[in-house]
């Protein structure tokens, strides 16, 4: 397939400009022209650079790019993954936000759909963006029942903090570094927060609120979305794929 082709759908589909990103969305650095086999991955790094390479991928398709708007020095490790994906032709194509709030593909509608929930509407306010989705169950849950669903589907160590609700019917998630919803949480209502990673100041202001949360991991919430549109691509394009999977255990 031409990469250039493929590169307008995921423009599209993704709509990769309509999001107040820090990262470079889209295709970041540029290989070959044909694209037979894809990777995807959750992070670039040297590591999934070459095991692209190894399984002969022609694209790399992920969560988290190399380019976090701009470079300004290409040295040290800018310059050990650049090199790696240059040398080989190896395209890097990028969908940070918006693979989180795409609605068929997202990490956060995937996360509600571990739980067997479809979005009831948009949640986490970004920039004046939800990038994530809230649902709910037909009566109430235990976190606990939740937590295990979610630790046995994403192969994941959960930790749950119950400073709200213990039974919840109505769920957001907010994948990755997705904090910063608690409070909007809160104000509607939202039973319990799905999100990756839990700091102290989060802690803190989920106590205070009181909001109940849900911790499964930055990187494991976030390989729901480039999993989902591994099959998509598949389905629609006959591209050859493969997943890399690299957890940080974070």
């Amino acid at each position: 397939m031409n990469r250039d082709e493929l590169v307008a759908f995921l423009d599209e589909y993704l709509q990769i400009s309509a999001y107040p990103d820090k990262s470079s969305n889209g295709l970041q650095v540029e290989g070959k022209k044909e694209v037979e086999r894809v990777a995807f991955a959750v992070d670039t790094t040297l590591r999934t650079i070459e095991r692209a390479v190894k399984g002969k991928a022609d694209m790399l398709i992920v969560h988290h790019g190399m380019i976090w708007g701009g470079l300004n020095y290409i040295t040290g490790i800018n310059y050990k993954r650049l090199k790696a994906l240059i040398e080989n032709g190896l395209n890097l194509y990028v969908a940070h936000l918006p693979l989180d709030a795409h609605p068929e593909v997202g990490n956060n509608v995937e996360l509600l759909r571990l739980l067997g929930l479809e979005p009831k509407g948009p949640f986490g306010d970004y920039r004046g963006l939800s990038i994530g989705f809230w649902g709910e169950f037909e009566r109430p849950e235990p976190i606990e029942k939740i937590a295990q669903i979610i630790a046995e589907k994403l192969d994941t160590t959960v930790k749950t903090y119950e400073f709200g609700k213990r039974k919840v019917k109505t769920v957001g998630a907010v994948s990755g570094a997705g904090a910063f919803a608690l409070e909007e949480a809160y104000r509607k209502g939202i039973d319990l927060l799905i999100t990756g990673e839990f700091g102290h100041a989060d802690y803190l202001t989920a106590v205070d609120l009181p909001q109940s949360v849900l911790v499964a991991g930055h990187y494991k919430t976030e390989t729901l979305g480039v999993k989902a549109l591994m099959k998509l691509l598949k389905e629609r394009f006959g591209l050859s794929s493969f997943f890399i999977d690299e957890p940080t255990g974070l």
